[in-house]
This record gives structure tokens, sequence and C-alpha cells, in this order.
């Protein structure tokens, strides 16, 4: 007997996938693909343990489909998928290309899932894939994309269909495989721009061409790359034109350049709301945590200047910033650290800094100076920071008792 569930949408009990949208108009699906895409790149592989525990930081992050795995890759990603899938009541979807042997994988590793799964089955369909990749004619190509929905259709009711490098498919030849895979069943259609050679206005063009074919008959969904750096501005340019789902990575980690960063664009959508009025279900203070636990996991973290989660986010160097900031802090941030998990700002103290900023730092280090001994601290701190980069509170402390004569003597002392 095929293993088959009952597809509810957890913000749409029972409904048709063309009810569904309509119910969810504003809200955008979060399909997390760290623990497949993301772990596909150099140095971010996991082991099974590894993922449990990262899946249980994304159930708790928020997101609605949590992708596991590719479980004919390997034994290891069968198990992990079976796993996860076990563990977490998020819906978990399995990757399986459009063949009978990767689905009915895809199908074993997804039979003891706690919520009605997904199986997520794919297919380039870019006449460079047809031609030199799969060899075939754009007729095959068709006809194996509805085989492969209709036989994951007798395992679960929750079918996703990529049509990979779809950014580079004749948009008349895409929507025709749209259109079919939803007739055979799909209640997803994911538009990829697998290698990141979309600009935004091109890729909303292309996807708004497919949410028109569709009609409402099924999700739009797209998984951009960053070849170009423009993962998140084209996700979010196709949320514009009607796309509902969007395939993200912790972090942005994944093939090449990565995929679109989670974290970036959720942030966009809750902070310009009035450009980009759409909901998530994300709990936004667990960002930063899942960023964190999965630096610690893989073998490197986010570069320092990374958008809400890098070391750097939430830091200030510059006197003039530096100066705003402590005056009001909205001068210089347009997020609250709090709000994505991050305890708090930091003002980093450096050959750019100001007295403003020195003057409060003296103060959380319990230093009393008065005015001239807080100039000559400044010209002695500047000059120090033209020779090193970052100062220590250490070295803070023993240039103001150098002033005064050491702790004790003069004004300068330590609460």
């Amino acid at each position: 007997m095929p293993y088959a569930f009952i597809y509810k949408y957890k913000f749409a009990v029972s409904a048709t996938a063309t009810q569904a949208q309509r119910m969810t108009s504003n809200r955008v699906f979060i399909f997390d693909t760290t623990l497949r895409d993301g772990e596909q790149a150099p140095g971010c592989s996991m082991t099974v343990t590894e993922k449990i525990r990262l899946a249980h930081k994304l159930e708790d992050l928020g997101v609605d489909i949590l992708e596991a795995g590719f479980p004919i890759a390997s034994e290891g990603d069968f198990e992990a998928v079976k796993a996860v899938s076990r563990e977490v009541q998020v819906r978990v979807a399995a990757l399986a290309r459009s063949m009978p042997l990767d689905i009915e994988k895809a199908a074993a590793a997804l039979d003891q899932a706690k919520t009605p799964p997904r199986i997520h089955t794919f297919l380039a369909t870019s006449d460079i894939h047809l031609k030199h990749k799969l060899k075939k004619s754009r007729a095959e190509v068709l006809d194996a994309a509805v085989a492969g929905v209709k036989l994951a259709r007798r395992y679960v009711e929750d079918v996703e269909f990529s049509a990979e490098d779809g950014a580079r498919t004749d948009p008349e030849y895409l929507v025709q495989v749209a259109r079919a895979v939803v007739d055979a069943g799909a209640s997803t259609v994911n538009i990829p721009d697998t290698v990141g050679y979309s600009v935004p206005d091109e890729f909303a063009e292309l996807i708004g061409r497919v949410v028109t074919a569709l009609d409402g008959r099924g999700i739009v969904s797209v998984h951009c790359h960053d070849d170009l750096g423009l993962s998140v501005a084209n996700s979010l340019a196709a949320v514009r034109a009607g796309a509902r789902q969007i395939e993200c990575t912790v972090n942005g980690i994944g093939e090449r350049a990565g995929n679109c960063s989670l974290e970036e664009v959720v942030m966009a959508m809750k902070t310009r709301r009035d450009r980009l009025p759409y909901e998530t279900g994300i709990r936004t203070e667990h960002l930063y945590p899942s960023s964190q636990l999965l630096s610690s996991i893989i073998s490197f973290g986010p570069q320092p200047n990374k958008a809400i989660v890098g070391r750097n986010a939430f830091a200030h160097e510059a006197g003039i910033h530096q100066d705003g900031f402590l005056k009001e802090r909205t001068t210089y941030e347009i997020i609250e650290p709090k709000s994505v998990g991050v305890p708090e700002s930091r003002l980093v103290l450096g050959k750019h800094s100001g007295r403003h900023a020195l003057h409060a730092r003296c103060q959380e280090l319990g230093l009393t100076l008065d005015r001239a001994q807080l100039d000559t601290l400044y010209l002695q701190f500047s000059a120090l920071a033209d020779r090193k980069k970052g100062i220590l509170d250490e070295e803070i402390v023993a240039l103001a008792h150098e002033i005064t004569g050491g702790p004790g003597s003069g004004r300068a002392r330590v609460a």
C-alpha cells in the first residue's frame, strides 16, 4: 500500500491549494533548505545528530517547511531525513529527482514523519540543461515531470515540483510545465534561479507569468542563488510578483556563493512593511541563535559584515555614528538587536572613534575623569589606536591611571 497522508496547511486546514492561497494572500511560507542545499556547500556537511539539533532550532525559529536532505544521495542523507521527520512537528520535505527510485526512496525516508510530509521532486527545464546534461527533448522532460509528480502523489498529498534552472528556461515552456505538474497533483511549483543569473525586474516578470498562468491553483515558490549577490533582491521581487514561498538557508549557506539568506529576507519584510506588506511565521528572536548554532556545527560562520547575524551587524566604530547612536539608537540602527536575538549593540573603540564614545566607555568601566583628563586621555587613546587594531578596556584603564598617577591618585578611579 502506498504511504499516504492527508495534506493540511497549518494556516488553511483541509483547504485546496486555491483556497489556501486566497486565505493567505499576504502570507509567505518559509521553506528552509539549510539541511539540504546548505549542507551541499564545501565545509557544511552535517552528521545525523547535528541535523537533528539544528532541525529542533529551526522548529523554534518557526520555519514552515524544513527540507532535511536528499535521501537517494547517500545512506546518511536517508537516515537524516528519517530521523528529522520523526523528531520535529514542522513539515519535513525530502528531495527527489523526477525518477521512480528517487521518489520511492524519499517516501521511505518520510514514512514515520510526525507531520504530513512533502516530497520535493525536480527536473531541469532550461534548454542548456536539456541539451548538455539530460540529452532529452522538451516533450520528454514534460512527460517525466508529470510522471514524477503522479508517482509522488501515490505516497504523499503534499508534492512540490521544481523546474531546475527555471530562470533560464523559455517562459512559454516553463508555463507549460507549471500547468502540467499542477494538473498532475503538485500543490507547489518552485522556480529556481539555480545559477543566480537573474536580476530582480526580469525575475519578477517571469514569476508573474507563472502566477497568472496557474491562477491560484498552486503556490508559486522561488529558490534563488547568490552568484551575483542578488538572491534576496530576486526573492523579494518574486514575492511582489505573487510568489508565496521562499526557499532559503540560515546564513545564506549553499552551493557556490550560497542561497537566499533566511534572516535577510525575513527581516527585510518585517522592517519594510510599508513596501513589503507580507507576513511570515518566523520568530525573529531566534535568528541570531540559529545562526550561532549553525556556525558551531559547520566549519565557518558568517562574514563579520553579514547583515542581521554578522559580528559587526550591530557594531559602531566611526565617531559620528557613535555620537548619533548614543543620543538616539535609531539614528544609525534600523533594527532593534534583541528583536533578532542579538543581546545588544556594540561600540567598538578604534582610531575612528570620538570623545563621546570614549567618555561612555569610561563611565561603563567606572572611571571618573574631569574634562581636561578626558581630553588628554582621548589624545593618548587616538595615538594608540593609530598603531594597533582595536583597543582593549584594560588599555583604556591603564591610560587613565597614567594620566592621574594610578589607581587611588587623582580623580581617575575604578568603581
